[in-house]
């Protein structure tokens, strides 16, 4: 066993090399989405929660599928919008469904999942239009809905991180009403990086350096883009005046180190931010919470620094 792997993990490794499966840097989109049923699976347990709701709003692209979570307790709730992972290609709502009822119940506020368009059929920027729509969408209807549009947060893991982050820096470029929180979860925040961890971990990890750069080629079709701060946020020229961050980030993912490297440049820029790292584990060990506990874990940090966040008006 390597030693820096946990035991679970390494369970979860050895078990991974024994299904051998085709690597992803190898499969084209159609069978990559075969993979969100594995997701759901290998979930922790999906808390109950007082109501959940299906709908779509109006994006860009036609209907745009949302999932709503709302925890007991008394309104007016605080937001999070949550986007799920699935580097741009895979993911849908109930990939993210356990994850979203945790945080829910565990920070005490709404959340609203969002089924942005996927690669390659909706490019670069498809998912951030629909992660901006659906952002305004949730300022616009708190009074409806009787949410505190005073605390609205955004979220998400691996590419919803990215998201997350981009929504935040554009929100914040348009002028456009201030969150008050992002949830970062081994976020990608910049397309092409040579980074140690990138290098490090480049394989027998779960997630290779090759399927980054595989799922990124489906996302973004213009060479140019790559280094357009609303596709790597990490190379925006200013994060002043963004939301107070936490960043979850894997010890042996090849994404740590550019996780890391984005909360050093908030902390820079004045932000407040939290980046915690989980030693001994991999790129995606919350969405594989049956297996390695340590997804669970995080996920209550999570919860904890989220409802404190939430307690910050901004």
């Amino acid at each position: 066993m390597n030693p820096s792997v946990n035991p679970e993990t390494q369970s979860f490794l050895n078990h991974v090399s024994a299904s051998n499966h085709p690597p992803i840097s190898a499969m084209e989109p159609a069978e990559l989405r075969n993979l969100n049923q594995m997701f759901v699976k290998a979930s922790h347990p999906p808390e109950a929660i007082a109501k959940v709701e299906n709908r779509t709003i109006a994006g860009l692209g036609g209907e745009l599928p949302i999932r709503i979570y709302t925890p007991k307790g008394n309104q007016p709730f605080p937001v999070l919008v949550y986007f799920h992972g699935g580097g741009y290609v895979i993911g849908n709502l109930d990939m993210v469904d356990s994850i979203c009822r945790s945080l829910a119940n565990g920070a005490e506020c709404v959340v609203v999942s969002v089924d942005y368009r996927l690669a390659p059929e909706h490019p670069f920027p498809a998912a951030i239009e629909d992660g901006l729509t659906a952002t305004e969408w949730v300022f616009n209807q708190a009074k409806t809905y009787n949410w505190d549009s005073d605390r609205i947060a955004v979220g998400g893991e691996s590419a919803g991180g990215n998201l997350a982050a981009v929504v935040a820096l554009k929100r914040r470029d348009k002028k456009l009403a201030p969150l008050v929180y992002q949830l970062l979860i081994y976020p990608i925040t910049q397309v092409e990086i040579d980074s140690e961890s990138r290098r490090l971990f480049a394989e027998n990890y779960f997630l290779r350096t090759d399927d980054i750069r595989h799922l990124c080629s489906f996302y973004i079709t213009n060479p140019a883009d790559k280094n357009n701060p609303y596709a790597s946020p990490l190379l925006a020229e200013d994060l002043s005046n963004l939301p107070p961050a936490l960043i979850i980030t894997a010890e042996l993912d090849p994404l740590r180190d550019e996780g890391q490297a984005y909360g050093d440049r908030l902390k820079k820029a004045g932000v407040p931010v939290k980046i915690s790292c989980y030693s001994g584990t991999i790129h995606a060990f919350i969405n594989l919470a049956k297996f390695i506990s340590q997804g669970q874990e995080a996920l209550a940090e999570c919860a904890i620094e989220l409802k404190q966040g939430f307690s910050h008006k901004s």
